[in-house]
C-alpha cells in the first residue's frame, strides 16, 4: 500500500519519541492503534456493503430474467390452449356435421336382425342359460 521501508518506520519512531516524549508516547501509540482499528473496520464495512449491493443487483437481474421466462412460458401455454380449444371446436363441428340424419323411412333389408336370430344354432338364448340351476358344492 504505502511503500515505507523498515528504516523509514524507525526514523518516524525516533522523531515521535523526541517530539512527544517518553511519558506520553505509549498513550499516543495506543490512541493511534484504536483509530487505525476503527478505520480498518469502517473500510471493511464499506467493502461488505458494496459486495452486498452487487449481490443484490445480481439477484434482481436473475429475478427479472426468471419473471421474463415465466411470462413467456405462460404466454406460450395460453397460445397452445387457444389453439387446442379452437381445434376442439372445429372437430366438434365436423363431428356434428358428419353424423347422418336418421332416415324417416328405413328399408327392411338394411335393418339389423333381432338378437335371438343372430345367435348360432345349438346355443341357448341368454335368458335360458341364466336360469339354469347352480351346481351343488360338496
Amino acid at each position: 500500500m504505502f511503500d515505507i521501508s523498515f528504516f523509514e518506520l524507525l526514523m518516524i519512531a525516533v522523531v515521535a519519541l523526541i517530539v512527544i516524549g517518553p511519558q506520553r508516547l505509549p498513550a499516543v501509540a495506543r490512541t493511534l492503534g484504536h483509530l487505525f482499528g476503527r478505520m480498518q473496520r469502517y473500510v471493511n464495512d464499506v467493502k461488505a456493503d458494496i459486495s452486498r449491493e452487487m449481490e443484490l443487483e445480481e439477484l434482481k437481474k436473475l429475478q427479472s430474467g426468471m419473471e421474463d421466462a415465466a411470462r413467456s412460458m405462460r404466454d406460450s401455454v395460453d397460445s397452445v390452449n387457444k389453439e387446442v380449444s379452437a381445434t376442439e371446436s372445429e372437430l366438434s363441428k365436423l363431428a356434428q356435421s358428419a353424423q347422418p340424419e336418421p332416415d324417416p323411412y328405413p328399408s327392411p333389408a338394411l335393418q339389423e336382425p333381432p338378437a335371438e336370430a343372430a345367435s348360432p344354432q345349438g346355443e341357448l338364448p341368454l335368458e335360458t342359460s341364466q336360469s339354469a340351476p347352480a351346481p351343488k358344492q360338496a
